[in-house]
């Protein structure tokens, strides 16, 4: 890590790869002779216009994601994209499934309850404490709904996806805010893919949805024009002023991976050597508990605890003190959680288990 820099896993916004802040440090005050920052430049300039076509053909590059897709930046987030899926793609039947198997997930279903006639739970692990995903044989499925949505990766409780639900002729929708580019995805097994880019992409402030075209045009009446994705599709995101720097660290983000990672493959094999590396340090010992399922294991938001609160909150305390920063649990669960994402180093993550190691032979219980 560079000097004075710490340890960060917030799980978003989150830590960004320091070649890439480096590069943007450098292009700050005039990108790439233009005279002026990327902060400063209009987005109908043909600077700009070369970012942002640039964000566009670089994420679609390391995806690899089809021709017959488009891919848009929007603003809200993924929380705004929780009420646009069920406005762009829920007005055929204005039906549709949704998994919940954490906290996301529920709020899209509530969020879809509002403009959708039937909106329908297919599954929830509510009753395990959403410590672990629904099988394939839980999914209760309507072959009538206009699509099927899912959380891909649940920060705040530690699960992942490992299989791709099948669906019939029922369009998949994929929520991937905290996992997008962490390793291949087979674009064309999905409907549509959103993310919001504080976790994995770049700094807060736009969401990525990348969407088939056959699946576009048929907005709900109440759609606000800003949400419409057939006519952002046809205004390349920028109906209004986007967020120009956010899509510019996209452009940055993917052309690391893509330059220096070796694409999404090579990203896969580290995540999951930093993630083998965490979850190995708490099977080996007792002092730390992990309840979420074996096989549905994040390898990008690590959850753990003591099992007393008030040791948890001197670790939590003690850590940042110790120059890592944002390891207390989420609100709704408590305990500890290492996001480790993209650009976290191995190095990092070695630092976390030896800093662990060591708070605990220091508060070993009899």
């Amino acid at each position: 890590m560079l000097d004075g820099r710490i340890y960060n896993f917030s799980a978003g916004p989150s830590i960004l790869p320091e070649s890439v802040l480096l590069k943007a440090k450098e292009q700050f005050l005039n990108y790439e002779g233009s005279g002026m920052s990327v902060l400063e430049m209009s987005h109908r300039s043909k600077v700009y216009d070369e970012i942002i076509c640039g964000a566009v053909s670089t994420l679609r590059e390391v995806m690899e994601v089809p021709d017959n897709y488009k891919i848009l930046f929007l603003q809200g987030g993924a929380t705004g994209m929780f009420a646009a899926t069920a406005m762009n793609l829920g007005s055929r039947t204005g039906a549709a499934d949704y998994v919940v198997s954490g906290n996301f997930s529920g709020g899209a279903y509530k969020e879809g309850k509002k403009y959708l006639k039937d909106a329908r739970i297919a599954a929830t692990t509510e009753a395990d404490h959403f410590t672990r995903i629904p099988k394939q044989n839980e999914l209760v499925l309507n072959p009538d709904a206009d699509y099927l949505h899912v959380c891909w990766n649940n920060t705040i409780f530690g699960t992942t996806w490992k299989y791709i639900p099948e669906t019939g002729n029922v369009p998949l929708v994929a929520d991937m805010s905290s996992s997008i580019l962490s390793e291949p995805v087979d674009v064309s097994r999905y409907g549509m893919i959103y993310a919001g880019v504080q976790k994995n992409l770049a700094p807060a402030g736009v969401a990525v949805v990348i969407v088939r075209e056959d699946l576009i045009g048929n907005a709900m009446p109440i759609t606000p024009k800003i949400w419409d994705f057939a006519e952002q599709a046809d205004k390349n995101s920028m109906i209004n002023t986007p967020p120009t720097y956010p899509i510019y660290f996209i452009k940055l983000v993917t052309e690391w991976i893509r330059d220096e990672v070796g694409g999404t493959k090579a990203m896969k094999a580290l995540n999951e050597e930093k993630a083998k590396l965490l979850y190995d340090y708490l099977d080996s010992q007792n002092f730390y508990k992990t309840t979420v399922a074996g096989e549905d294991r994040s390898m990008m938001n690590v959850v753990f605890r003591t099992g007393d609160p008030d040791l948890d909150k001197e670790f939590a305390d003690l850590s940042s003190k110790s120059g890592f920063s944002n390891l207390k649990g989420h609100r709704l669960v408590g305990g500890m959680r290492a996001s480790i994402y993209n650009a976290m180093p191995k190095e990092g993550v070695e630092a976390l288990i030896a800093f662990m190691d060591q708070f605990a032979k220091e508060h070993k219980r009899g």
